[in-house]
């Protein structure tokens, strides 16, 4: 993009460029004009040069007139084409050169684009451009959820069912949790975490604050200040999804029991 941008600045430039030499050149003619009317006219008579309608014209108003290309209304009748419709009647007016010059300025700048877009490695099509700001758009996305991830806690928590984040929940379960509860969650120093019994609670909210806060006075640490609400959460949801698996050598429920159906209907 930033090659295509020099590009245009460069014809725009050399444009601007032209305008100017040209302009500068018109303004010249017009000064030597003056000069032989003042000093010379009867040059100006003898090699057939129209005289200046008034040579005292404001340099603004010579410019508009050479931008426009206008034609006075008293001397349309000069360029009056025969052509009737309904009484409407046609004037051959001469494309504006500011006009014209655009075009010009089009027509330069055609190659260089079909260039910059079909051959070169810089431009894209249009499919192209379009996969682009659409993986950007989801970089986005992903990146505001990321940081949502933060403001979650107990009283927000929901439960994950993606394979992606129980898959993230599993390998941050066996690095952190399975020295105590038991690689599938069947128990050791900790409880069975498979079973229909907890002891503080099989809420996805409940699993959540145990996790971060820790069980002191059984020797959980809180993990509050190690990992993040979204990895806790994570952790969590994998935890729920091991209910029910009933690993070998499981550990002998403990707790109260937690019916999560139950739970459901008495809200």
């Amino acid at each position: 993009m930033e090659q295509l941008l020099l590009v245009v600045i460069l014809l725009v430039f050399v444009a601007g460029m032209g305008s100017i030499i040209n302009l500068s050149f018109t303004f010249m003619g017009m000064q030597r004009l003056r000069m032989l009317e003042k000093y010379h006219p009867e040059v100006l008579e003898k090699v057939g040069v129209p005289m200046p309608a008034s040579m005292s014209t404001p340099w603004w108003q010579q410019l508009y007139d050479y931008l426009t290309d206008d034609v006075p209304i008293e001397a349309e009748d000069d360029i009056l084409l025969d052509h009737n419709y309904d009484g409407i009647m046609e004037l051959d007016n001469n494309l504006p050169p500011w006009w014209k010059g655009i075009l010009y300025m089009s027509i330069a700048f055609a190659p260089v684009y079909i260039w910059f877009v079909h051959f070169s490695d810089y431009g894209q099509l249009q499919h192209e451009e379009y996969a682009y700001e659409m993986k950007m758009a989801d970089d986005q996305v992903k990146a505001y959820l990321a940081t949502q991830q933060n403001t979650i806690d107990e009283s927000n928590v929901t439960l994950l069912m993606d394979r992606d984040a129980l898959n993230n929940g599993q390998v941050l379960y066996v690095a952190k949790c399975a020295v105590c509860h038991g690689e599938y969650g069947e128990g050791g120093i900790g409880p069975n975490l498979t079973d229909k019994y907890w002891l503080h609670g099989g809420d996805i909210a409940d699993i959540f604050k145990t996790i971060k806060y820790g069980v002191s006075e059984k020797g959980m640490i809180a993990w509050k200040s190690e990992l993040r609400p979204g990895t806790m959460q994570e952790i969590a949801s994998f935890i729920k999804s091991l209910g029910g698996t009933e690993p070998g050598d499981a550990k002998e429920p403990q707790g109260e029991f937690y019916d999560e159906v139950e739970e459901e209907l008495s809200k």
